[in-house]
């Protein structure tokens, strides 16, 4: 059985069935896309450290503003990618490892949180989907509760499973 938290079209996180070797299916959700094409295994005491790291920055607002006022959300995501020194580091976000490292993801505040994003493997399973920069606005405390709802429940169910963890 699966089971969504959050909204597909802003930003959701579907749990499936419990795998072996503190494996879970996770399948993260932004603007509408399905991030998790590649991969959607995620090795749990990692992935809900990651989790709640993003959670908590967000939370704390320790996420930078938009990095060029005035210019389209797509526009932002465009020069990021083409910036080649430590500046755009400050603006990556959800870095969850494997699951989605088939994606590149940017975020800052501007009131919302706005999540930018890109598939860039060239076997992506959409090829339209390619070139284009997603976005993904979300109200900063609803991307906090999906994310700290998502990571609680596979916790106390990783705990259940694992219990000498």
């Amino acid at each position: 059985m699966t089971r969504r938290l959050g909204d597909r079209a802003t930003f959701a996180v579907e749990i499936g069935g419990a795998e072996p070797q503190q494996l879970r299916v996770v399948d993260l959700w932004a603007a509408g896309k399905r991030l998790t094409t590649e991969d959607n295994y995620a090795f749990l005491p990692s992935f809900i450290r990651a989790m709640r790291s993003s959670a908590g920055q967000v939370r704390r607002r320790d996420v930078k503003p938009c990095p060029f006022p005035g210019r389209t959300p797509e526009e932002i995501f465009r020069l990021l990618q083409e910036d080649d020194t430590e500046f755009r580091e400050q603006f990556w976000f959800m870095q969850w490892g494997e699951t989605i490292d088939n994606v590149s993801k940017y975020a800052y505040l501007d009131d919302d949180l706005v999540i930018v994003f890109a598939f860039w493997r060239p076997n992506h399973p959409f090829p339209d989907d390619l070139g284009k920069a997603f976005v993904a606005r979300i109200p900063p405390e609803e991307f906090v509760a999906t994310a700290e709802d998502a990571a609680d429940l596979l916790d106390a169910e990783l705990v259940n499973v694992d219990p000498l963890r």
